[in-house]
């Protein structure tokens, strides 16, 4: 069943949540952790739902030279890095130009950061439940790069949460997260759009909009 838009996939996911993970075990500290742009209007309800703080992780595709939709890999906050280098090596992408994608994506990833967060820090993910939170999945290359940057920073426990991926995807983010919920794995998979009935871009102006609203005082 497609969702209506993000938001509809967010208040599904976040019901699904809320009855896997159950009430906070005493001491457990939860975080929610958006990868932007898509990823804000999903994970609003899912922090709304489970009462904890939300944050975004930064994550930019290495787009391939003229295709820049097709991912050669993922950088994100912290220096992570996760290429695929099969297909480097099938495109002929050599070491400098892979070395000038990602400082140019490196630049944007510092842009965001600034832009998003304003003066506010990230948020202490040590020790604490992080539940990572995407509009979808169809490589994971973007996700892979995010669960290295969480994993360094030590998080009791890393959750993803998505509303749709592929299957064999779904796997390879298995054997990484502590724990996988995703709602839909339609075949054939296309492209996370398909997924959706109304799939728009989500603009700096509403990520911001959605982190200020989760950052105000109650």
């Amino acid at each position: 069943m497609p969702f209506r838009d993000r938001h509809d996939a967010g208040s599904r996911l976040a019901k699904r949540l809320h009855t896997q993970l159950g009430a906070p075990l005493p001491g457990e500290r939860r975080i929610v952790l958006a990868l932007p742009r898509g990823g804000l209007p999903v994970a609003e309800h899912v922090a709304e739902t489970l009462h904890a703080p939300l944050d975004v992780l930064v994550v930019r595709k290495l787009g391939a030279p003229g295709n820049e939709e097709f991912a050669l890999g993922a950088i994100a906050s912290g220096g992570a890095r996760h290429v695929d280098e099969r297909t480097l090596a099938q495109l002929g992408v050599d070491a400098p130009t892979l070395e000038a994608i990602e400082a140019r994506e490196r630049r944007e990833i510092e842009r965001r950061e600034a832009l998003y967060r304003g003066n506010r820090d990230a948020l202490d993910v040590k020790d604490a439940t992080v539940v990572l939170v995407d509009d979808g999945v169809a490589t994971g290359s973007t996700m892979k790069a995010a669960l290295v940057v969480l994993r360094s920073q030590h998080p009791a426990r890393i959750l993803v949460a998505i509303p749709l991926a592929p299957r064999d995807t779904l796997h390879a983010l298995e054997a990484l997260a502590d724990d996988v919920v995703c709602l839909e794995t339609p075949e054939p998979f296309f492209a996370v759009a398909q997924g959706y009935d109304s799939f728009p871009q989500v603009d700096d102006a509403t990520v911001t909009r959605i982190l200020d609203a989760a950052s105000a005082p109650t």
